[in-house]
């Protein structure tokens, strides 16, 4: 089983890339992470199109029979033992995984119907670039729970 995080936004700081690849090093034997980033839109245009076009690609981008997990927040809230629990029912399901992060206006309604759930990190707006670490290191914990490291001693 392999994990895709498929995010709009391609020019992340240094800080995100650094972190990011940190979390997808740790996981790269027990859950490999490979990072999809799809360009932004440019400002200034109609807002409902960008969506659209933002989330055309973000499907064309998801694996095959991959069980996809959109971010948002309207979805379902997981603690990291939460988490660590929905990682044993995805290893079940033998399907690769996708996690999708829309842009600054959020998931298209076809990609939100398209997700076979929906992942909330919380009531709070973060910034799309967080988000993507914050996924990495919440998997790495999960990992980390499963295979009883002493990382997760939550």
């Amino acid at each position: 089983m392999r994990a895709h995080l498929i995010a709009i936004g391609d020019r992340m700081p240094a800080w995100v890339q650094q972190g990011y690849s940190d979390y997808a090093k740790r996981l790269s034997h027990d859950l490999p992470l490979q990072l999809v980033e799809i360009s932004t839109r440019a400002r200034g245009g109609d807002t409902g199109r960008a969506i659209a076009a933002e989330g055309a690609a973000l499907a064309n981008a998801i694996p095959k029979n991959a069980h996809v997990v959109a971010l948002d927040g309207r979805g379902q809230p997981w603690s990291s033992e939460d988490l660590a629990r929905q990682l044993e029912r995805w290893r079940m399901l033998g399907k690769d995984l996708a996690f999708l992060i829309g842009g600054p206006d959020g998931l298209s309604a076809e990609l939100l119907a398209r997700a076979d759930q929906r992942w909330s990190l919380g009531p709070a707006t973060l910034p799309h670039p967080l988000v993507r670490l914050i996924v990495a290191e919440q998997l790495y914990r999960a990992v980390s729970q499963l295979g009883n490291h002493p990382y997760h001693r939550g």
